[in-house]
Protein backbone atom coordinates (compact mmCIF):
# COMPACT_ATOMS: atom_id res chain seq x y z
CA UNK A 1 0.00 0.00 0.00
CA UNK A 2 1.23 3.21 -1.09
CA UNK A 3 1.31 6.31 0.98
CA UNK A 4 -0.28 8.82 -0.29
CA UNK A 5 -0.78 12.71 1.59
CA UNK A 6 -3.87 14.18 0.77
CA UNK A 7 -2.74 17.18 0.32
CA UNK A 8 0.29 19.79 -0.35
CA UNK A 9 0.17 23.61 -1.31
CA UNK A 10 2.48 23.88 -4.21
CA UNK A 11 2.88 27.39 -5.42
CA UNK A 12 5.67 29.03 -7.93
CA UNK A 13 6.85 32.53 -6.88
CA UNK A 14 5.38 35.88 -7.84
CA UNK A 15 6.89 37.52 -11.18
CA UNK A 16 5.57 40.82 -12.59
CA UNK A 17 4.33 37.94 -15.87
CA UNK A 18 2.24 36.15 -13.46
CA UNK A 19 1.44 38.15 -10.58
CA UNK A 20 -0.78 36.74 -7.34
CA UNK A 21 -3.81 38.29 -6.09
CA UNK A 22 -4.07 40.06 -3.12
CA UNK A 23 -7.22 41.35 -2.12
CA UNK A 24 -8.07 39.33 1.05
CA UNK A 25 -6.42 36.26 0.15
CA UNK A 26 -4.48 36.02 2.72
CA UNK A 27 -0.57 35.09 2.42
CA UNK A 28 1.86 32.30 2.28
CA UNK A 29 3.18 30.84 5.05
CA UNK A 30 6.42 32.38 6.91
CA UNK A 31 8.48 29.45 6.16
CA UNK A 32 7.60 29.11 2.35
CA UNK A 33 7.22 32.78 2.16
CA UNK A 34 8.19 32.77 -1.79
CA UNK A 35 7.23 29.28 -3.38
CA UNK A 36 7.09 25.57 -2.36
CA UNK A 37 8.41 23.73 -5.34
CA UNK A 38 7.82 19.76 -6.46
CA UNK A 39 11.12 19.00 -5.65
CA UNK A 40 11.30 20.28 -2.25
CA UNK A 41 8.21 18.34 -1.96
CA UNK A 42 9.68 15.02 -3.33
CA UNK A 43 12.52 15.51 -1.02
CA UNK A 44 10.57 15.47 1.84
CA UNK A 45 8.52 12.59 0.84
CA UNK A 46 11.31 10.56 0.47
CA UNK A 47 12.94 11.31 3.89
CA UNK A 48 9.94 10.32 5.83
CA UNK A 49 8.35 7.39 3.02
CA UNK A 50 5.62 8.81 1.49
CA UNK A 51 4.94 7.66 -1.67
CA UNK A 52 2.20 10.36 -3.34
CA UNK A 53 0.67 12.96 -2.94
CA UNK A 54 -2.10 15.63 -3.91
CA UNK A 55 -1.50 18.77 -4.94
CA UNK A 56 -3.93 21.52 -3.82
CA UNK A 57 -3.55 25.27 -5.11
CA UNK A 58 -3.31 27.68 -2.16
CA UNK A 59 -5.61 31.00 -2.38
CA UNK A 60 -3.23 33.36 -2.64
CA UNK A 61 -1.29 32.36 -5.84
CA UNK A 62 -4.77 32.84 -7.44
CA UNK A 63 -6.64 30.08 -9.83
CA UNK A 64 -5.31 29.47 -13.48
CA UNK A 65 -1.86 30.15 -12.96
CA UNK A 66 -1.95 27.84 -9.65
CA UNK A 67 -3.82 25.34 -11.54
CA UNK A 68 -1.09 25.15 -14.43
CA UNK A 69 1.70 24.83 -12.11
CA UNK A 70 0.42 22.17 -10.27
CA UNK A 71 -0.85 20.01 -13.31
CA UNK A 72 2.87 20.93 -14.98
CA UNK A 73 4.63 19.08 -11.17
CA UNK A 74 2.13 16.34 -11.99
CA UNK A 75 2.68 16.10 -15.25
CA UNK A 76 6.73 16.43 -14.65
CA UNK A 77 6.48 13.83 -12.29
CA UNK A 78 3.98 11.15 -13.22
CA UNK A 79 2.52 9.25 -10.10
CA UNK A 80 3.67 10.98 -7.69
CA UNK A 81 1.29 14.04 -7.77
CA UNK A 82 -2.29 14.14 -8.70
CA UNK A 83 -4.11 17.70 -8.74
CA UNK A 84 -7.19 19.05 -7.07
CA UNK A 85 -7.54 22.71 -8.55
CA UNK A 86 -9.41 25.45 -8.31
CA UNK A 87 -12.65 26.71 -9.64
CA UNK A 88 -14.38 29.89 -9.49
CA UNK A 89 -18.18 28.80 -8.99
CA UNK A 90 -19.39 32.25 -9.25
CA UNK A 91 -17.71 32.85 -12.56
CA UNK A 92 -19.75 32.51 -16.06
CA UNK A 93 -17.76 30.42 -17.39
CA UNK A 94 -17.34 28.13 -14.83
CA UNK A 95 -20.15 26.13 -15.85
CA UNK A 96 -19.00 24.99 -19.55
CA UNK A 97 -15.43 24.31 -17.56
CA UNK A 98 -16.58 22.03 -14.78
CA UNK A 99 -18.44 19.81 -17.98
CA UNK A 100 -14.73 18.93 -19.33
CA UNK A 101 -12.94 18.87 -15.90
CA UNK A 102 -11.89 15.83 -15.17
CA UNK A 103 -11.13 15.36 -18.69
CA UNK A 104 -7.44 16.95 -18.21
CA UNK A 105 -4.61 14.63 -17.35
CA UNK A 106 -4.12 14.54 -13.75
CA UNK A 107 -6.82 16.56 -12.38
CA UNK A 108 -8.91 14.55 -9.53
CA UNK A 109 -11.29 17.11 -8.23
CA UNK A 110 -12.07 20.57 -6.81
CA UNK A 111 -10.76 22.19 -3.98
CA UNK A 112 -13.31 25.22 -2.11
CA UNK A 113 -11.20 27.88 -0.38
CA UNK A 114 -11.11 31.29 0.48
CA UNK A 115 -11.96 33.78 -2.18
CA UNK A 116 -12.28 34.00 -5.84
CA UNK A 117 -11.70 36.64 -8.69
CA UNK A 118 -15.62 37.17 -9.14
CA UNK A 119 -16.56 37.91 -5.74
CA UNK A 120 -15.59 38.71 -1.80
CA UNK A 121 -17.99 35.73 -1.12
CA UNK A 122 -16.15 33.56 1.29
CA UNK A 123 -16.30 29.53 0.72
CA UNK A 124 -18.38 29.46 4.37
CA UNK A 125 -20.93 31.78 2.72
CA UNK A 126 -20.99 29.50 -0.78
CA UNK A 127 -21.63 26.82 1.16
CA UNK A 128 -25.58 28.17 2.42
CA UNK A 129 -26.03 30.33 -1.37
CA UNK A 130 -28.64 29.11 -3.22
CA UNK A 131 -27.26 30.40 -6.17
CA UNK A 132 -24.68 27.52 -6.17
CA UNK A 133 -27.24 24.80 -6.01
CA UNK A 134 -26.60 24.53 -9.93
CA UNK A 135 -23.03 23.92 -9.01
CA UNK A 136 -23.31 20.61 -6.50
CA UNK A 137 -25.72 18.91 -8.31
CA UNK A 138 -23.25 19.45 -11.43
CA UNK A 139 -20.48 18.22 -9.52
CA UNK A 140 -22.96 15.44 -8.32
CA UNK A 141 -23.72 14.34 -11.74
CA UNK A 142 -20.19 14.43 -13.41
CA UNK A 143 -18.73 12.33 -10.54
CA UNK A 144 -16.26 15.37 -9.54
CA UNK A 145 -15.03 15.06 -6.03
CA UNK A 146 -15.09 18.13 -4.05
CA UNK A 147 -12.54 19.20 -0.77
CA UNK A 148 -13.52 21.68 1.05
CA UNK A 149 -12.33 24.44 3.95
CA UNK A 150 -15.19 24.85 5.82
CA UNK A 151 -13.07 25.00 9.35
CA UNK A 152 -15.87 25.45 12.47
CA UNK A 153 -18.93 26.20 9.71
CA UNK A 154 -18.89 22.59 8.69
CA UNK A 155 -22.29 22.02 9.87
CA UNK A 156 -23.37 23.99 6.93
CA UNK A 157 -22.51 21.23 4.66
CA UNK A 158 -25.09 18.84 6.06
CA UNK A 159 -27.73 20.45 3.66
CA UNK A 160 -25.58 19.52 0.92
CA UNK A 161 -24.90 16.30 1.63
CA UNK A 162 -28.61 15.48 2.07
CA UNK A 163 -29.74 17.23 -1.32
CA UNK A 164 -26.80 15.42 -2.87
CA UNK A 165 -26.38 11.94 -1.70
CA UNK A 166 -23.98 10.87 -4.85
CA UNK A 167 -21.94 13.62 -4.26
CA UNK A 168 -18.18 13.00 -3.14
CA UNK A 169 -17.68 15.30 -0.18
CA UNK A 170 -14.39 15.73 1.31
CA UNK A 171 -13.83 18.41 4.76
CA UNK A 172 -10.72 19.50 5.53
CA UNK A 173 -8.24 20.05 8.25
CA UNK A 174 -10.81 17.88 10.68
CA UNK A 175 -12.85 21.00 10.26
CA UNK A 176 -10.51 22.61 12.81
CA UNK A 177 -10.08 26.21 13.17
CA UNK A 178 -6.66 26.89 11.94
CA UNK A 179 -4.17 29.98 13.01
CA UNK A 180 -3.89 31.94 16.08
CA UNK A 181 -3.33 30.61 19.42
CA UNK A 182 -6.17 28.28 20.53
CA UNK A 183 -7.06 25.59 23.13
CA UNK A 184 -7.43 22.20 21.98
CA UNK A 185 -10.91 22.60 22.50
CA UNK A 186 -11.23 25.66 20.87
CA UNK A 187 -9.79 24.24 17.62
CA UNK A 188 -11.62 21.20 17.25
CA UNK A 189 -15.37 23.29 18.50
CA UNK A 190 -16.81 21.59 15.83
CA UNK A 191 -15.93 18.23 16.30
CA UNK A 192 -20.19 17.55 17.40
CA UNK A 193 -20.61 18.95 13.71
CA UNK A 194 -18.38 17.41 12.03
CA UNK A 195 -18.93 13.77 13.56
CA UNK A 196 -22.90 14.41 12.71
CA UNK A 197 -21.72 14.34 8.95
CA UNK A 198 -21.02 10.61 9.28
CA UNK A 199 -24.39 9.84 9.03
CA UNK A 200 -23.77 10.49 5.21
CA UNK A 201 -22.25 7.97 3.31
CA UNK A 202 -20.44 10.14 0.68
CA UNK A 203 -18.53 12.18 3.53
CA UNK A 204 -14.92 11.44 4.12
CA UNK A 205 -12.49 13.52 6.33
CA UNK A 206 -8.86 14.59 5.83
CA UNK A 207 -7.57 14.28 9.15
CA UNK A 208 -3.62 14.57 9.01
CA UNK A 209 -3.69 18.03 10.18
CA UNK A 210 -4.50 17.35 14.05
CA UNK A 211 -0.98 17.52 15.48
CA UNK A 212 -0.90 20.81 14.30
CA UNK A 213 -3.61 21.54 17.03
CA UNK A 214 -2.03 20.21 19.55
CA UNK A 215 -0.09 21.78 22.67
CA UNK A 216 1.90 18.65 23.44
CA UNK A 217 4.86 16.77 22.16
CA UNK A 218 4.65 14.09 19.64
CA UNK A 219 2.60 11.60 20.02
CA UNK A 220 0.33 14.44 20.39
CA UNK A 221 -2.06 13.10 23.13
CA UNK A 222 -4.44 15.75 23.65
CA UNK A 223 -5.47 15.14 20.23
CA UNK A 224 -6.35 11.33 20.47
CA UNK A 225 -9.33 11.58 22.49
CA UNK A 226 -11.10 13.92 19.03
CA UNK A 227 -9.34 12.14 16.45
CA UNK A 228 -11.03 8.63 18.38
CA UNK A 229 -14.43 10.26 18.03
CA UNK A 230 -13.80 10.64 14.36
CA UNK A 231 -12.51 6.95 14.00
CA UNK A 232 -15.19 5.60 15.60
CA UNK A 233 -17.82 7.98 13.83
CA UNK A 234 -16.64 7.31 10.53
CA UNK A 235 -14.48 4.25 10.11
CA UNK A 236 -11.30 4.09 8.35
CA UNK A 237 -12.38 3.83 5.69
CA UNK A 238 -13.68 7.06 5.63
CA UNK A 239 -10.93 9.10 6.78
CA UNK A 240 -8.04 9.77 4.70
CA UNK A 241 -4.53 11.26 6.04
CA UNK A 242 -2.68 14.83 4.93
CA UNK A 243 -0.18 16.71 6.27
CA UNK A 244 -0.53 20.66 4.82
CA UNK A 245 3.54 20.89 5.53
CA UNK A 246 4.03 24.55 4.38
CA UNK A 247 1.67 25.14 7.57
CA UNK A 248 2.97 23.15 9.87
CA UNK A 249 4.62 25.01 12.94
CA UNK A 250 4.43 22.72 15.81
CA UNK A 251 5.81 19.63 14.30
CA UNK A 252 7.61 17.99 11.63
CA UNK A 253 6.50 16.12 8.63
CA UNK A 254 7.98 12.64 9.84
CA UNK A 255 5.89 13.25 13.04
CA UNK A 256 2.29 13.88 11.18
CA UNK A 257 3.11 10.39 9.26
CA UNK A 258 4.48 8.52 12.23
CA UNK A 259 1.22 9.75 14.10
CA UNK A 260 -0.94 7.35 11.85
CA UNK A 261 1.89 4.96 11.54
CA UNK A 262 1.93 4.14 15.13
CA UNK A 263 1.59 6.70 17.52
CA UNK A 264 -2.64 6.06 18.17
CA UNK A 265 -2.79 2.54 19.92
CA UNK A 266 -6.80 2.08 18.75
CA UNK A 267 -5.37 2.18 15.09
CA UNK A 268 -5.22 -1.86 13.34
CA UNK A 269 -2.99 -2.32 10.82
CA UNK A 270 -6.18 -2.72 8.30
CA UNK A 271 -7.03 0.40 9.83
CA UNK A 272 -3.60 2.47 8.89
CA UNK A 273 -3.95 0.96 5.49
CA UNK A 274 -6.78 2.76 4.56
CA UNK A 275 -6.15 5.96 5.98
CA UNK A 276 -2.50 6.26 5.08
CA UNK A 277 -3.49 4.91 1.37
CA UNK A 278 -6.39 3.17 0.43
CA UNK A 279 -8.93 5.54 1.39
CA UNK A 280 -7.60 8.17 -1.29
CA UNK A 281 -6.84 5.52 -3.76
CA UNK A 282 -10.79 4.86 -3.14
CA UNK A 283 -12.38 8.28 -2.94
CA UNK A 284 -10.39 10.22 -4.89
CA UNK A 285 -10.15 7.68 -7.79
CA UNK A 286 -6.74 8.01 -8.02
CA UNK A 287 -5.82 4.17 -8.00
CA UNK A 288 -2.59 2.73 -7.48
CA UNK A 289 -0.63 1.54 -10.20
CA UNK A 290 -0.33 -2.16 -10.93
Amino acid sequence: MLVTDAQVHMYAAETPARPWPHEGRGAPPAKHARSFTAEEMLGAMEAVGVDRAVIVPPVWAGEEHNNAHALAAAERYPGRFAVFGRLDPYDPTSPERLEHWLETPHMLGIRMSGRWNTTPTIAVDAFADPALEWYWTACERLGIPLMLLTSQHVAKLAPIAARHPNLNLIVDHLSAVLGGTHTVAESFAAIDDLVELARYPQVTVKVGNGPNQSCEAYPFTDVHPYLRRLYDAFGAQRLMWEADITQLTKNTYAECVRLWQEGLPFLTADDKDWILGRTAAEVLRWPEPV
